[in-house]
């Protein structure tokens, strides 16, 4: 009997109707025939995915894991793709819009949704299952405590749903905090209207002094006088919405 691996991170689903939910969440958009499941394991969700109308693919780092949908799903033969999925070239698998989802393993979600943004130009949809807290954090709005730097920059490419939550009882085992399932959905930008580099870099910046006034963290980007005399440098970076810090970075490219 396959057994849940520490070292992945791995919690299995054993509710199937959380399981078929989960897999009916996606939106199915006209904007893509594929999907990338992340982290099949023992092919809890697979088994909803299996059928539908699109093409689906599979990345799975467990080499048992692997040969258990190998063995369990005849239809994956040719589109398991048996590899750590943060070290996957997502363009040598596709050449055309994908959605991806999964129960997400906990120690590397965070870094699943960057990788996400790394391909945004290929993933209109994502649907997972996250560590509620991280799952709250990128969904926050302004002013809320959970509002950081992975908020800002999933929400600056991506609409958050935050569908529904989930108690350590619905897994094996069962882990210690609650899960809950967000979909994002691709916006129609082709970009932010400014520096893209400097944008994540203002955001990173500053919430890293997210105690500090705008005056004093942005000080890393300009000395300019504006810093001391504008009303605005007296907010902090938690008050600022995407657009705001948009329009933050484009004045500092004016200024520099």
């Amino acid at each position: 009997m396959l057994k849940a691996k520490k070292s992945y991170g791995q919690h299995f689903l054993r509710n199937t109707a959380v399981a078929k939910r989960i897999a009916e969440s996606l939106a199915h958009q006209d904007k893509y025939d594929q999907v990338l499941e992340i982290g099949p394991g023992k092919g809890m969700l697979t088994q909803f995915l299996i059928d539908q109308s699109y093409d689906l693919k599979v990345v799975e780092a467990d080499r048992d894991m692997v040969q258990f949908i190998r063995d369990n799903f005849w239809q994956l033969q040719d589109k398991i793709i048996a590899e750590d999925v943060l070290k996957t070239d997502f363009a040598e698998h596709f050449d055309s819009p994908f959605a991806v989802i999964g129960n997400f393993p906990y120690n590397i979600s965070s870094q699943i949704l960057f990788k996400i943004l790394d391909y945004k130009t290929l993933i209109p949809e994502m649907v997972g299952m996250f560590q509620k807290e991280v799952a709250q954090r990128v969904a926050s709005a302004p002013g809320v405590k959970a509002y950081g730097v992975v908020s800002v920059l999933i929400q600056a490419w991506y609409k958050v749903d935050y569908l529904f939550e989930l108690g350590p009882e619905e897994f094996i085992p069962a882990p210690k905090v609650d899960s809950a399932v967000i979909r994002l959905v691709r916006r129609d930008n082709e970009d932010l209207g400014c520096d893209e580099s400097l944008f994540r870099s203002i955001v990173k910046i500053t919430f890293g002094q997210r105690r500090k006034m705008l005056r004093k963290s942005m000080k890393a980007f300009t000395k300019h006088e504006r810093l001391q005399e504008d009303p605005f440098f007296q907010r902090r970076p938690e008050t600022l919405s995407v657009a705001d810090f948009v329009e933050l970075t484009q004045w500092v490219e004016s200024v520099q």
